[in-house]
């Protein structure tokens, strides 16, 4: 039983020194970060084409990794097995496209039988690599350093740590290339079209509106603030659309904007509602996805949104219970 205990406790300990050297080898990259990696952004965000990612072994699977981070974040990637590009696929390379090509030694012989395709067609290469003295260093036009000071491997040769360098390495380029793209939740959405994620794609927002005029908060400018908090509490939806004598949607009354107002105001009896509502408030059209209807309540804080046709009237009002019953939120 003893023998035993201590079999789990050198496992429970190995255990933690193979994750304290991974981590560790990903903290030691904050200090690679600097021109090289923004000469990096600034290739793959002005790419023309598409980003082959290159790599043999682990280098290549965790290749592929990156590849399906950038292409599901707006950077159209693709991976390219380096033993077999020189039987054909090379063929997918094109001025206009951007190689990363992935080697911890850099001196990869798949790799580098690459090299000269890519030099002839005067492809940008960003070398990842974790020996700046390698060829593929030399024939990069930018080289991040994903180098570790030794692998999680007890025999220091299997790929551990080096290889989560690698991906976490990707991971940056990918985070700060979305955010130079502006890419935004519903982008992310469009390319993730199945399961939950999808499901702000399958629905309008005409889906999923309340669009019965019977049921709808309207009131109008002119309205006493007393009798538009009276139509807020009986519809229960949280606010009222404020329109004027042409019907156009000219602001809202929220449950915000009454506290606000009986803060503001110790008689409220002579208050009309223009005075007290916010003005050109947020509103979409029925045409657009549920998806871009969570993004507008997410981004401004609200939970109810006027829905308009062309001409800016109401037709409707979608509420955040609305995309959570549909499973958009």
């Amino acid at each position: 039983m003893g023998i035993a205990m201590a079999e789990v406790t050198n496992i429970n300990e190995l255990a933690k020194e193979v994750l304290t050297i991974e981590a560790n080898s990903i903290l030691r990259l904050k200090n690679n970060i600097g021109e090289n990696f923004d000469k990096a952004v600034e290739y793959l965000f002005n790419c023309k084409g598409r980003v082959i990612i290159t790599g043999m072994g682990k280098s290549g699977l965790i290749g592929r990794k990156i590849a399906a981070t950038l292409t599901s974040t707006g950077t159209p990637s693709y991976f390219l097995h380096p033993a077999e590009s020189t039987h054909g696929d090379s063929g997918i390379i094109t001025r206009n496209d951007v190689v990363i090509a992935i080697s911890n030694s850099g001196e990869t012989q798949e790799l580098l039988n690459l090299f000269p395709l890519i030099k002839r067609f005067g492809v940008t290469m960003i070398g990842m690599t974790g020996n700046l003295n390698s060829t593929l260093a030399h024939a990069s036009d930018v080289t991040l350093d994903i180098s570790v000071e030794r692998e999680a491997c007890p025999l220091n040769k299997a790929p551990t740590a080096s290889t989560t360098a690698t991906l976490a390495m990707g991971d940056a380029l990918a985070v700060c290339l979305l955010k130079k793209r502006g890419f935004t939740e519903e982008d992310f959405l469009i390319f993730h079209p199945s399961g939950a994620l999808g499901k702000g794609f399958l629905y309008k927002v005409r889906d999923l509106m309340l669009s019965d005029k019977d049921k709808l908060p309207i009131a109008y400018e002119d309205d006493k603030f007393i009798d538009v908090i009276e139509l807020i509490t009986k519809y229960k939806l949280g606010m009222a659309m404020i329109l004027d004598k042409n019907g156009i949607l000219k602001g809202v009354l929220t449950d915000g904007d009454i506290r606000r107002t009986l803060l503001k105001y110790h008689d409220t009896s002579n208050l009309v509602i223009k005075d007290v509502m916010t003005a050109n408030p947020k509103c979409i059209s029925e045409d657009s996805y549920g998806a871009s209807a969570l993004n507008l309540m997410e981004k401004y804080s609200i939970t109810a949104l006027a829905v308009v046709d062309e001409c800016l009237k109401p037709i409707g009002v979608i509420h955040i219970h609305d995309l959570l019953k549909s499973g958009v939120a």
